[in-house]
Parts: structure tokens; C-alpha cells; sequence
């Protein structure tokens, strides 16, 4: 998890730095709307790919060179003469797109492996805190770094954290599968050509493959306020409009830590973890909280806003990530790697739409439309599980990780899913 928050510092820092690399280079505002979707484009394709990968290979080494891959695209693009920079860059934009869709497949799926079957909660909610921290330092420390290192240095540092991370993940003792493991995979995998492995995860648990569209849905309604924030902070405050974007931005990232503890807490005393009701639950809350961010509220009830925001984005984080954590090995990397297609195709398509969407309306307005389909979405899931919960029988601890992922009768609707 250290090594993941510093990568992640290192890759939310050159989140800004290669977006203004990019415009700096080539004096165009479409190449740096093209270099990200080169980034969520080889994102999707790496969600689709990341499943075969790792039946052919265990997470280890596939998270191990996710980073050295990235790493060394870095120091391409810094060794890169002026004349092919700019394709220096769209290679690293292809490369971080893809490899880092790679490590988080492997490292989300390989969670259960790492920590006992009760520690799952604990784990994913120390993996969201460490992101949100890194993202709180990574954008505050941009301008900084940029600005008085320049943008090598700024690339040498993000190189420098893919290292740290990939030298963890050396250290890691991951269990790799003996090879009677592999060749039944192999097996499995001939058996099933006809019909992508992704889609039999899905169909051996109905429950998932909803909670993963509505994924998709919501990272739809991600972009709108990612690509809104920047035009409502402008009309607040055109000479600082960077101010409320990053109290935003802060607060929201206090606001997952904070209920990360929470959760840690809940879990530790109860033995019982927040589930799939939990999951859609958080997704109203999360929804509703951004779209409240962009009404015109006073400060204060807007930094109130952000904390909720936060909050309920670290419950359906930890909720999402644990509950596909239960299904079986052998399915659980295609659900994850479909997952991450799923949410790059949300996303990027939801960037495109928002772009041209506010042009014409206002920031309020495209966030309402968006956010308001992952609520109405997320309504209809809270009540089908609600009303499924109502007849069928529910046990105690254990929840859905020994439920529907694993072919049981249970939902997973109940507050001790995983």
C-alpha cells in the first residue's frame, strides 16, 4: 500500500504536469484532449486485455513491470529529442493508460491473496486512503514542482515512484499458482473461447455484473463534474479560479480519509463490513453531494458538501472493490478487468459529452443530468436488492463473501457483505 500512495503521488503530480507539457509543446488545446484520450483509449483496451494477461501470468510480475514499464516511458519522453517529443508523448500517454489499468487489475484482484478473507475491507480502505492523500499531494505540489524544477524534474520524480513501487511489489511474498493451477486455467480458458470468460463471471453473479454497469454510470457522472469544476471555479473567482477547485479537491480527499477510519473502525468492532446496499446507497450520496457542489451554495455548506462527497466515494470504493473480491479466483481478474473497461469507456465517453455540453448549459445543469442518471440507476439498485433482501433468507457474518460470488443463495444486499 506504500508503494501504491507513492506511485499514485507520482502519477496524480504528472497528471498536471503532462497535460501542460503537452499544450507547451504543441500550442494546441486538442492535443491535450487527444493525449488523454489516447490515455482512457489504452485504458479500455488494457481492461479487456488484462484478464488473458493474467491467466498466463500471477499478479506479481505483472504489477512488477506495469511500473518499469512506465517508468522507462518516462524517461523516453525526457531523453526524447525536440523533434519527436510530441510522439514521445502520446507513447507515454498509451503506455501509463494501458500499464496502469494492468496494476490495478492485478493489484485489486490479488487483495485476497495478500490479507485473510475478515481483512479485506481493511485492506481496500487503507488502499483508497493512500490514493487520496497521494491525489491531494500530487495536485497540490504540481505547480510547485513545475514551476520552480521544471517539467524533467517533475518526470524524473513520477519515474522515481514507479520504481519505489515496483521494488514493493519485488518484496511482496505473492504466492504464485503451482502449475496444475495454470494448466486448468489453460483448459478452462479453451473450453470457453466462444463465450468471453468476463461475461460467465458476470453471469454466475447477476448482483456484480449490475453494481459493475452502474460503475460505468457513475464514472460517467465523474466527468462531468472533473471537466465542470474548472468552468464553475472560474465563474466564482475569474482572477484565482484555481481557489475552489483545490479546497475542493481537498476536502473531498479529508472526507474519504476520514470515513476510511470509520469503516476500519466498524469493521474491527463488528465483524460485519458494508456491502452491496452500501455500494448503491453511497452511489445516491456521492451523486447527489457533487451535484449539490455545484448550486451556488455559501462556503460553508460547501466545504460541507465536498466532505460528503468524499465520504461517500471512499464507502463505494471499498464496498465495490470488496464485494468483487468475492467472487472465485479463476474470475475474479476478468470481473475486475471488465471493470476497468467498463469505467474508462464511462468516463471517456462522459469527458466528450460534458466538453461539448458546456458550451451550450451551465456547469449545475450537465452535472445534474449526469449525476442524476447514476442516482436514478442506483434507486432502482438499492430497490430491487431491498426487495430481494425482504425473501431471502440472511445469516450473520460472512455476508456475500460467502454469497452470491461464490454461487450461494444470498443477495448481498445485507450489511455484512463484503
Amino acid at each position: 500500500m506504500t508503494g501504491y500512495a507513492i506511485s499514485s503521488y507520482g502519477t496524480f503530480l504528472n497528471l498536471v504536469a503532462l497535460n501542460l507539457y503537452v499544450y507547451a509543446v504543441t500550442d494546441r488545446a486538442l492535443a491535450v484532449g487527444v493525449f488523454m484520450a489516447v490515455r482512457l483509449g489504452a485504458g479500455f483496451l488494457a481492461g479487456l486485455a488484462a484478464a488473458p494477461l493474467l491467466a498466463r501470468w500471477t499478479a506479481k510480475p505483472v504489477m512488477f513491470w506495469s511500473n518499469v514499464v512506465q517508468a522507462a516511458a518516462l524517461v523516453l519522453l525526457v531523453c526524447a529529442p525536440d523533434g519527436l517529443r510530441t510522439a514521445a508523448l502520446f507513447v507515454v500517454s498509451a503506455t501509463v493508460g494501458a500499464a496502469g489499468t494492468f496494476f490495478m487489475v492485478a493489484f485489486r484482484s490479488s487483495i485476497p491473496d495478500m490479507v485473510d478473507e475478515g481483512r479485506h475491507t481493511w485492506a481496500n480502505s487503507l488502499m483508497v486512503s493512500g490514493r487520496s492523500l497521494a491525489m491531494v499531494a500530487g495536485f497540490a505540489s504540481s505547480g510547485v514542482v513545475v514551476s520552480l524544477l521544471g517539467y524533467t524534474a517533475a518526470f524524473l520524480i513520477d519515474m522515481t515512484t514507479f520504481l519505489v513501487c515496483a521494488t514493493t511489489v519485488a518484496l511482496l511474498p505473492l504466492p504464485g499458482r503451482p502449475p496444475k493451477a495454470r494448466e486448468d486455467d489453460a483448459r478452462a480458458q479453451r473450453g470457453r473461447r466462444r463465450l468471453p470468460t468476463a461475461l460467465i463471471a458476470l453471469g454466475a453473479a447477476p448482483l456484480i455484473a449490475v453494481m459493475v454497469a452502474l460503475r460505468g454510470i457513475d464514472a460517467l457522472g465523474s466527468s462531468s463534474h472533473n471537466a465542470a469544476l474548472p468552468v464553475y471555479s472560474t465563474e466564482l473567482d475569474a482572477d484565482r479560479p484555481a481557489v475552489f477547485v483545490s479546497v475542493f479537491w481537498c476536502v473531498w480527499a479529508m472526507g474519504n480519509v476520514l470515513v476510511q477510519q470509520v469503516l476500519q473502525r466498524y469493521v474491527k468492532r463488528s465483524g460485519r463490513t458494508v456491502g452491496a446496499l452500501g455500494f448503491g446507497l453511497g452511489t445516491i450520496a456521492m451523486s447527489a453531494t457533487f451535484i449539490l457542489a455545484f448550486a451556488g451554495l455559501p462556503w460553508a455548506l460547501t466545504i460541507l458538501v465536498a466532505l460528503l462527497a468524499g465520504a461517500a466515494d471512499g464507502i463505494t470504493e471499498v464496498s465495490y472493490s470488496s464485494h468483487l473480491q468475492t467472487l472465485p479466483t479463476e474470475l475474479r481478474t476478468h470481473a475486475f478487468g471488465l471493470s476497468a473497461t467498463v469505467e474508462n469507456l464511462g468516463f471517456g465517453v462522459g469527458m466528450i459529452a460534458v466538453a461539448a455540453a458546456l458550451d451550450v448549459f451551465s456547469p449545475l445543469s450537465v452535472v445534474g443530468v449526469a449525476h442524476g442518471v447514476a442516482i436514478v440507476v442506483a434507486v432502482v439498485f438499492v430497490a430491487q436488492l431491498l426487495r430481494q433482501q425482504g425473501v431471502r433468507p440472511t445469516s450473520g457474518e460472512g455476508g456475500v463473501d460467502a454469497g452470491p460470488a461464490h454461487g450461494g443463495r444470498r443477495d448481498g444486499a445485507e450489511v455484512s457483505g463484503g
